[in-house]
């Protein structure tokens, strides 16, 4: 809706202490360039360095589907190091818990929230997400 972007950046340059026509023709200008435009909505109304956010798609997929492998690998910890029966059930879901806890208490270098609140909810969520597949999983041994 570049009618109402082009209105806000009117309203972030006249707060900055522009003259209303003065701050609405600047963003007019800014409007009429694509890449202008994004690079201002992006330090204007987001805080935000265009220049410092690159990435790519493809880099992200990437990052992703490795972590995701790696966090997988996790509650196998046990069973690779020859345990069986409850007892690797037991230590891999200490295993899946501890790494939960501690990923959501890494979180906060990024949230700035508390480290224990943190790594509690992403704890309570990751466990429960395991709670319902295995129960899915269940069910589905039970229909097949």
């Amino acid at each position: 809706m570049p009618d109402e972007e082009q209105e806000e950046l009117a309203l972030i340059y006249e707060a900055k202490g522009l003259p209303r026509a003065e701050a609405e023709e600047v963003a007019r200008r800014l409007m009429g360039d694509e890449q202008a435009a994004l690079d201002a909505m992006t330090r204007e109304e987001l805080g935000l360095d265009p220049d410092q956010l690159g990435g790519s798609p493809n880099a992200a997929a990437g990052s992703s589907f490795v972590l995701f492998a790696l966090g997988a690998v996790v509650p196998l910890v046990p069973y690779l190091a020859g345990a069986g029966g409850w007892t690797a059930v037991l230590a891999g879901v200490g295993c899946a818990a501890v790494s939960l806890f501690g990923i959501g208490a890494l979180i906060t270098l990024l949230t700035g929230r508390s480290a224990w609140s943190s790594g509690t909810r992403q704890l309570v969520f990751g466990l429960a997400a395991a709670g319902v597949t295995f129960g899915l999983g269940a069910l589905a041994s039970l229909v097949i």
